[in-house]
């Protein structure tokens, strides 16, 4: 008989307008790397989250260690030495590592052996020796908001080890890390199962499934459709039953047909909220029918220069052209009607509102015009039509159409929406800023061929990407910049992934 840890048998999870998980039967052994696969909406964080108690499920049971266990709560989860790092982090901004790793379960001491307090002193002790262990290294007195992405994911894993967790979940995490941070994430979780841990992974990433996973569960439509070992079968197999069709790795790229500049910056200098320069004297133009992409690790400049472009944040010298017209000091608002689109990086933060409707965040570009609006009279029915086109062409999964708040939507159908709205302007210049971060293969394929059909279309495509092989995929031209700098402008054809590469790591021309 299998040493199963984990068993969740017949779940069935509903939401209103949606069955999010539909007869699901998942094993998980002991000590194995455990992969969930599917595309945005398919159900595979709703059913980590009934397993980690933040949800019930309406039908079936789930079983640890050949036990029934009915979780009411995560603390239940917890319990049984389950812990779980959400695609979100749940981090106090303004606490320190090691307040957050502890929060719930403090080490306590008396003073003058009466009153009760924390004691944060044998807690930072403890949390620095448990981050040496496990390759997880922090200091535990630095405050959350002013950490990288990348370790604050790390104080998340601690919380789960420090709470001495058995069962790891991992719900996409490296939807928010560059390439060089995943490699690394990957080597911590192969170290974790070599501890003895049993790790299961919510992703859409096939080719990190097919560095670490042992088994993957392929569920579509809230469905199981296949549990597979992964070793024995191929990406592509694995990409058509996520998605439920065949998956075009390479799509049709016609030759670039280029008309005149839309874009010129000229000498731009930006400085960040400390008076440093992170973009430093950079020019370049973008052609109608072009797509220019800018390569580079991340934190060099790249996100800044698309938000200056955009009006997010100011420009501490040289200038910025829009088809002919100085655009420099231009509102936001200006510029997007100037004919600028931007799909930003923090698609919460900037993109969209969480706590609108899905509805009225597809129509935040247009409510102040005609026919949604007419003498400061709001048409709702002109909201509900065009967000229903909307939902259909993009493909945007929703439980509740344009209702659904889009706090419930999934990541990556909230990046559909942001796409959706900004594509549907049909801009003479277009932003993207990791536009493809967090979807699953079947949403990446279809915004690449979005992408190349703007540019067919005569837009200008600016395109910020840290995967290299997108960069590579979609580029006709290619600028790569490193510290602030642009290292390199060339046509897309004369580089290699190797060219580009040494550019990033600030290599300088021979």
């Amino acid at each position: 008989m299998e040493d199963y840890i984990v068993e969740m048998r017949h779940i069935t999870k509903r939401f209103p307008g949606i069955i999010a998980n539909d007869d699901v039967t998942i094993q998980v052994k002991r000590g194995e790397v455990y992969a969930l696969l599917g595309e945005n909406g398919a159900g595979k964080s709703t059913l980590m989250s009934m397993l980690f108690g933040m949800y019930e499920p309406d039908m079936g049971e789930i079983l640890i260690n050949g036990e029934p266990v009915k979780f009411r709560s995560s603390n239940d989860a917890t319990a049984h030495s389950i812990g779980m790092v959400h695609q979100h982090f749940k981090l106090v901004d303004n606490y320190t590592v090691a307040e957050n790793i502890v929060l719930g379960v403090e080490p306590m001491k008396r003073t003058l052996g009466i009153f009760p307090s924390v004691d944060l002193k044998t807690a930072n002790r403890e949390i620095a020796e448990l981050s040496k262990t496990y390759g997880l290294e922090v200091n535990p007195t630095d405050v959350i908001e002013n950490i990288p992405v990348s370790v604050r994911q790390r104080v998340e894993i601690l919380k789960m080890l420090y709470r001495k967790a058995e069962i790891l979940i991992f719900d996409e995490p490296t939807a928010v890390l560059t390439p060089q941070e995943i490699e690394f994430l990957l080597k911590i979780i192969d170290g974790l199962r070599k501890s003895g841990k049993t790790i299961i992974l919510i992703t859409h990433k096939i080719e990190e499934i097919k560095k670490i996973a042992d088994r993957c569960a392929i569920l579509y439509r809230g469905r199981l459709v296949k549990v597979l070992d992964v070793q024995s079968t191929s990406s592509q197999d694995m990409a058509n039953m996520m998605v439920g069709r065949e998956v075009d790795f390479n799509p049709t790229k016609t030759p670039a047909n280029y008309r005149g500049d839309v874009l010129e910056v000229s000498h731009l200098t930006v400085q960040n909220a400390n008076k440093f320069d992170v973009v430093k004297d950079v020019s370049f133009k973008i052609r109608s029918g072009e797509v220019f992409a800018v390569a580079g690790v991340s934190g060099n400049g790249q996100g800044e220069l698309a938000d200056a472009v955009s009006g997010l944040m100011k420009v501490y010298s040289g200038s910025i052209k829009l088809c002919g017209q100085d655009v420099t000091n231009d509102s936001i608002r200006q510029r997007l009607e100037s004919g600028i689109s931007y799909i930003p990086e923090d698609r919460q933060g900037v993109g969209v509102f969480l706590d609108f409707t899905l509805g009225d965040n597809l129509a935040i570009r247009k409510y102040y015009k005609q026919p949604f609006s007419q003498g400061g009279i709001l048409h709702f029915s002109e909201f509900e039509n065009y967000a229903d086109k909307l939902i259909d062409r993009y493909d945007i999964r929703c439980g509740q159409g344009r209702k659904t708040s889009l706090r419930s939507m999934s990541g990556g159908n909230q990046q559909k929406a942001i796409v959706a709205r900004e594509i549907e302007e049909h801009a003479k210049l277009i932003i993207f800023v990791q536009p493809t971060r967090g979807l699953d293969i079947g949403a990446i394929e279809n915004i690449h061929k979005q992408i190349l059909a703007e540019r067919d279309r005569g837009a200008a495509i600016l395109l910020i990407s840290l995967e290299l092989d997108e960069i590579m995929e979609l580029a006709d031209t290619i600028g790569v910049i490193y510290n602030g700098q642009m290292m390199k402008i060339a046509d897309a054809s004369t580089l290699t992934s190797l060219d580009v590469g040494r550019y990033m790591m600030g290599v300088k021309e021979a």
